[in-house]
């Protein structure tokens, strides 16, 4: 049984000399909530909430979190984490209907879920990959976040890192984007894996049009070419004609809806954001199905430290032959908190057998770039 005593929430913010480029905004500063919550004999578990967008995003789930979470949470006792995901889903089900905010309202449930699964591990004395079931600590990763307009320097630093798989964001224009594969392709060499996210920048029209022209570059997937919420006739279209993997899942949220897109097999890839929707509770089981139906479960993950670490854990505990994404662009807030915990050599990053998310956290390190408490 789990009696919570305190919940606390902490907002800080990088700002970024060389902002990231998607094809729908552009990020000028790396924001980040934390949530620490801490149970009735002193154990403390932290959290990470998806807030990357709109711009005011980060204030705004760690004042839910303050404003609706907190005394929901506070004084009660539970028996386990998947409990009050159901709990605090339920409790907040009118509100989210009210509001329309079902996104920040399940990004605040997850970043919770992480939390009280690292205090649960401690307990235990055990990581939490090993407690929900993993039995290798080593999990591949890839370097995420390759811009457009650093695509060389971005991806020369990635192999330099260690790195042999490469992602490259694209829905730019053509030229650019076909460029910068082929820069990413001489430095990744035959043997390297890329991929290539569209961030959903294309029509279904300009999807069909420009697909066959990345055959040459031997993607192992391309990531959310059209708009998530198409129906599913034209993301079965896409794949009936496009020969690379089509991977997504960072916008998706429910179980049902991942199941749908498990049973339907337009993906080969299935990419759950666990800070953005469903925590440890929900995403580990999706893991787990999307494996043992012969598809590729890939975490898909852009913010601070702690949310990756969550995402390792949860790569390392389904196990399968999936990759972790690591953000290469500066930023401190992942560096400052984690250091080398997941250095990768030869593409594998080693997650250790220390409870929780393996971590001692040490706020003090990024002091300069909190903008609230």
């Amino acid at each position: 049984m789990i009696t919570l005593k305190r919940v606390q929430t902490f907002v800080y913010r990088y700002p970024l000399k060389i902002p990231i480029k998607t094809s729908f905004g552009t990020m000028n500063n790396r924001p980040m909530v934390l949530i620490n919550i801490t149970d009735s004999e002193g154990t403390e578990g932290w959290g990470e909430i998806w807030c990357n967008f709109p711009n005011v995003g980060a204030e705004h789930r760690a004042n839910l979190i303050d404003s609706i979470f907190a005394p929901i949470l506070v004084s009660r006792s539970y028996e386990n984490a998947s409990l009050i995901f159901s709990e605090l889903t339920k409790a907040t089900k009118v509100l989210a209907i009210q509001t329309g905010e079902y996104g920040p309202l399940a990004q605040c449930i997850a970043g919770i879920d992480i939390a009280i699964h690292d205090l649960i591990a401690k307990k235990k004395v055990l990581p939490i990959w090993k407690m929900l079931g993993g039995t290798n600590d080593n999990v591949l990763a890839y370097a995420s976040g390759i811009n457009p307009n650093q695509a060389k320097e971005m991806g020369q630093k990635a192999t330099s890192l260690g790195f042999n798989s490469l992602k490259l964001k694209i829905g730019f224009a053509n030229d650019l984007d076909l460029s910068n594969l082929t820069i990413l392709r001489e430095i990744i060499g035959d043997d390297g894996h890329l991929m290539a996210d569209v961030n959903q920048g294309w029509s279904f029209k300009d999807a069909v049009a420009t697909i066959p022209l990345l055959k040459r570059f031997n993607l192992d997937w391309l990531e959310e070419p059209i708009l998530a919420n198409l129906p599913s006739e034209d993301w079965k279209k896409l794949s009936n004609i496009s020969s690379i993997p089509l991977a997504a899942g960072e916008n998706m949220m429910g179980s049902n809806e991942f199941k749908k897109a498990i049973d339907q097999r337009i993906l080969s890839v299935i990419q759950p954001d666990l800070a953005k929707w469903g925590g440890f509770s929900r995403c580990l089981p999706i893991a787990k199905k999307i494996i043992s139906s012969g598809l590729r479960y890939c975490p898909h993950y852009l913010g601070g430290g702690i949310g990756l670490l969550a995402s390792a854990h949860a790569l390392a505990a389904a196990g399968g032959d999936g990759i972790l994404e690591i953000d290469i662009n500066e930023n401190p807030l992942r560096t400052l908190l984690i250091g080398q915990m997941l250095d990768t050599n030869n593409g594998i990053a080693t997650l250790g057998h220390n409870p929780g998310l393996g971590l001692h956290i040490e706020l003090e390190k990024i002091e300069k770039y909190k903008v609230r408490y």
